[in-house]
């Protein structure tokens, strides 16, 4: 099978069970965990940020940030399709007790003077607005890249509210690798920032949070809370380091495999790209075709290559570390005979 669900497939390295394998360990909850202690610093100073903790997945790391940024009965403002408000199972509702405010944005990208006129006033039947959430880059987008300057724009309108910014950055990397732009610079416009190590970096398990001592002082309760209070977890975190130091400048081996991908599927009759290709993330439309996702989907997997449904006549493909250029183009051989 060709994989193209999604990076998070991706294996570890023989690096990474290496250093995994060898990993000085301690306690992370008494803060005895050499290893973890190496990865957190590490990723705060690449994000120029004060400091940062290690979570088990990034779903749990955006919640955290909600958790610590926010107080039940408030509001928060994001994209309408983000990760957060799309896919994490209502947690923001369920757990931190905030309500969403959504805002349709144009690939991923959300209008600063949407976001003004969304904001609360003071009025006792309002709740009050109290965390912007931005995507970089954006999943159902397509992995678009939310340009640097909005997001600025953006976080300068937060700050003179005294609201706070936080971004899943979960590829923030890709968006780094793809712009030239480093993902400090990102990070400069955010006052929280989360990022996988798994997904594109490989990594087999685990995210990071990052923002001021203070933030990452509260998130740490706020993790410990949530049942994730870690023992020797430098066996976790060992993969990381690796994935931070050996895995960020070849996504842009993913990035070339998705355009050469996007082209080669572009050019079958009866598929269309949605999208605009910015990183590793490709959207074919299936109904010139005559048929939904599914159909297509099941053609495919008949074919040997898996991806992913994204809407009744969507389908994802995400390249990735163990899909080779060789494979990226077989999987569209494979798929010129679904539709023979």
């Amino acid at each position: 099978m060709i994989d193209l669900r999604s990076d998070t497939v991706t294996k570890p390295t023989r690096e990474m069970r290496q250093a995994a394998f060898d990993a000085p360990v301690g306690d992370d909850v008494y803060n005895e965990d050499p290893t973890l202690i190496e990865l957190e610093e590490t990723a705060a100073q690449m994000l120029g940020k004060e400091a940062a903790m290690f979570v088990p997945s990034g779903t749990q790391g955006n919640q955290i940030a909600v958790l610590t940024h926010c107080q039940p009965g408030e509001e928060i403002i994001l994209e309408a399709d983000s990760h957060i408000f799309f896919y994490e199972g209502a947690s923001i509702s369920a757990f931190a007790g905030v309500q969403p405010r959504t805002i349709n944005g144009e690939n991923g990208t959300m209008d600063p003077k949407a976001i003004e006129a969304a904001l609360r006033v003071d009025d006792i039947h309002q709740p009050e607005t109290s965390l912007i959430c931005l995507e970089n880059t954006h999943n159902r987008a397509g992995g678009a890249i939310v340009p640097l300057e909005n997001m600025k724009e953006i976080y300068q309108l937060a700050s003179s509210q005294h609201i706070p910014v936080h971004l899943d950055g979960a590829r923030i990397f890709n968006a780094s690798v793809a712009t030239g732009i480093s993902v400090k610079e990102y990070a400069t416009y955010t006052d929280s920032v989360q990022f996988c190590l798994s997904k594109g970096l490989g990594a087999p398990v685990g995210s990071i949070i990052a923002g001021t001592k203070e933030f990452i002082k509260k998130a740490r309760k706020w993790r410990k809370r949530l049942g994730g209070g870690l023992r020797q977890a430098g066996i976790i975190a060992a993969p990381g380091l690796v994935a931070l130091q050996t895995m960020v400048d070849r996504l842009e081996e993913d990035h070339t495999n998705a355009s050469l991908l996007a082209t080669g599927l572009g050019e079958i009759e009866g598929l269309t790209v949605e999208n605009s290709v910015d990183t590793n993330i490709v959207l074919i439309n299936t109904e010139k075709a005559g048929l939904s996702a599914n159909a297509f989907l099941d053609r495919l997997k008949e074919q040997g290559v898996l991806a992913v449904p994204f809407g009744p006549n969507t389908v994802r493909f995400t390249t990735h570390f163990d899909v080779s250029t060789d494979e990226v183009k077989t999987a569209i051989e494979r798929a010129k005979n679904c539709l023979v």
